[in-house]
């Protein structure tokens, strides 16, 4: 196994890492939580460049690059539902919008096609990865720079970032949805059997 398919392999210990570290309570185990997440994107953009441009890109990674991506978001908003600052019928938007997608891939594959991402879904990534890393700093904040602070600005943080945070869940689980409406539209006759 090459350098870069490590690398994708590696996002997967990350996604239950960056998990365990937000079911816990112990100090700084939020802002830990949030160092993975940003060491996984970094393993994240590093396999790519080493795949295009040193080792060569495998059937292995191009498989697994993008089921390892989408281990790792929908760990970090399973892992949100739990700590209770993202409610479960957006993580049920993310995580459909990807298995009918992963399913559409499926059934072009058996007809020998090949589906590449689509630029929506290109841009939905992207926005994923920034709402992640917003909400595990606000939880950093929240859990260790503010451990101490006193509750009347506890409960005004709380207040604040359970707003902003169903906001950000929200706009990503719209954007979501739309790239999945959108991919399955552009591919549509591979559902009709015309593809």
């Amino acid at each position: 196994m090459n350098v870069p398919n490590t690398l994708t392999l590696s996002r997967l210990v990350l996604a239950v890492v960056m998990m365990a570290f937000l079911s816990v309570n112990f100090p700084f185990a939020s802002t830990l939580a949030l160092l993975v997440f940003v060491v996984a994107g970094i393993t994240d953009y590093l396999d790519g460049y080493l795949a295009r441009n040193v080792y060569g890109v495998t059937s292995f990674g191009s498989l697994m690059d993008p089921v390892t991506d989408k281990v790792l978001v929908c760990a970090a908003f399973v892992s949100f539902v739990e700590v209770g600052i993202v409610p479960a019928w957006i993580v049920v938007i993310i995580i459909s919008r990807e298995f009918l997608v992963t399913g559409l891939r499926l059934l072009a594959a058996n007809k020998g096609l090949m589906l590449a991402a689509g630029k929506w879904g290109k841009h939905k990534t992207i926005w994923q990865i920034i709402a992640i890393s917003a909400l595990l700093l606000g939880l950093a904040v929240r859990n260790d720079l503010l451990r101490d602070s006193g509750a009347e600005l506890l409960q005004d943080y709380d207040f604040c970032f359970g707003v902003i945070a169903l906001a950000i869940a929200s706009g990503v689980a719209l954007i979501t949805m739309a790239s999945g409406i959108l991919y399955f539209m552009e591919h549509r006759s591979v559902i009709s059997g015309r593809g």
